[in-house]
Formats: structure tokens, C-alpha cells, sequence
């Protein structure tokens, strides 16, 4: 079992570094793998609209979100991390989502569980939360939650991790996460199938 935990700030080892360190040293104890990747602080660029992901399986751009696809058709769960910009995420990281999330080949997240945890100063939390938790919810991916909100408080690293409440927040998390791919895999090894997929259905609401 393997998590892929996504760092979206342009600080590799800032304050999301320091929530997902600590979520990251949890599911070690809980014998699930998982890898930190990060974002990079070069310019990453929305999606263009081109449609050309259709034919490639993946962005025409080769970047981090391409780098992120390749590692995702492996992983068993995913975490996405972001600082809080303006009470959102930050500008690299909605441009990743939305390219990852629209570029990647069909079904790659489905039923693969997944989380959101951000990291601010003071506020602007829970918007940037639910924003990053919409890219989970469409693509069938059941949503792994804590304690509390998944976020953590703090102007720096040293502040974050005397964050108490925070640093618990993603050690349930963790945990929380752990069991739920383990129960996974035991439904596997019983023979439970997948879900059926119905053909999609997209109806515009344009008479």
C-alpha cells in the first residue's frame, strides 16, 4: 500500500512539509508506504483547454502534474496539501488539480481514497479546504477525514509543529487513512468486486 502525499506550496519544506511530515511518520507506523511529492517553485500554467489529454492520457505540457500522473496509477490513496492563499489554494496548486484531475487517464482516482489538508497563518482555512475537496468528490474518490477539519496553523514550520491540535489532526488522519486501505484490501483478498460502472450520463441544461 502506498500514499502519495502532495506538497503544493512553493516552500518544499515549509509549513504543508511539516502537516504532511507528520502524516507521513504516522502511516509509517502503520506499515503503509508513502512518498512526499512536491510541486517545485517553477511557474506551473492552467490548463489550456486544447483537449489534446483526450487522445495522450496525459497534459500536453510536461511538468510536475505529467511527473504526478505517472506515480498516481501506483498509489493507493492520495493526500493534497496547500498553504492558504487569499482563503484559497494556492495559485500552482488549483492549476495542478485542475490539470491532473482532467488530464489524467480515466479512472485512475476512482474508488481510491483520498484527503485534503491545508496549512495557514490564522485564516481562510475551510475554503481552500472545500475547494481542493470538490476534485475528490467528482471523481469517486471516498473522501478520508479526521478529528476536525484537516488543517494546521502557522507562520512558520517552528509554528506549526507547537500546533498540538493541528499535528493530531493529521495523525488521526493517517490512521484513519491506514485503516481505510486495509479494509480495502481485506474486501479485495474476500473477492468483493468493484462497484458497476453505468455508461456516463451529461445532460445540459440548454433547451
Amino acid at each position: 500500500m502506498n500514499v502519495l502525499l502532495v506538497n503544493g506550496s512553493p516552500h518544499q519544506y515549509g509549513c504543508v512539509h511539516t502537516a504532511l511530515l507528520e502524516i507521513q511518520q504516522t502511516l509509517n507506523k502503520e506499515d503503509v508506504a508513502s512518498e512526499i511529492f512536491w510541486l517545485d517553485n517553477k511557474p506551473l500554467h492552467g490548463c489550456l483547454g486544447c483537449g489534446n489529454c483526450r487522445k495522450l492520457g496525459k497534459c500536453v505540457t510536461e511538468d510536475a502534474v505529467n511527473v504526478f500522473i505517472e506515480k498516481a496509477g501506483q498509489a493507493d490513496g492520495f493526500i493534497f496539501g496547500t498553504p492558504v492563499h487569499y482563503a484559497a489554494a494556492s495559485g500552482a496548486m488549483t492549476s495542478f488539480m485542475d490539470r491532473v484531475f482532467f488530464s489524467a487517464p480515466s479512472g485512475i482516482f476512482r474508488l481510491k481514497p483520498g484527503a485534503v489538508i491545508v496549512s495557514a497563518r490564522r485564516g481562510g482555512c475551510t475554503a481552500a479546504f472545500d475547494q481542493l475537496n470538490k476534485y475528490l468528490t467528482i471523481s469517486q474518490m471516498p473522501v478520508i477525514s479526521s478529528q476536525y477539519w484537516n488543517m494546521v496553523h502557522g507562520h512558520t514550520p517552528e509554528e506549526v509543529a507547537r500546533d498540538a491540535e493541528g499535528l493530531q489532526i493529521m495523525r488521526t488522519l493517517a490512521r484513519n487513512m491506514a485503516w481505510f486501505l486495509k479494509c480495502k484490501q481485506a474486501g479485495e483478498n474476500a473477492g468483493i468486486q468493484m462497484p458497476a460502472q453505468e455508461g456516463r450520463v451529461s445532460t445540459n441544461f440548454i433547451r
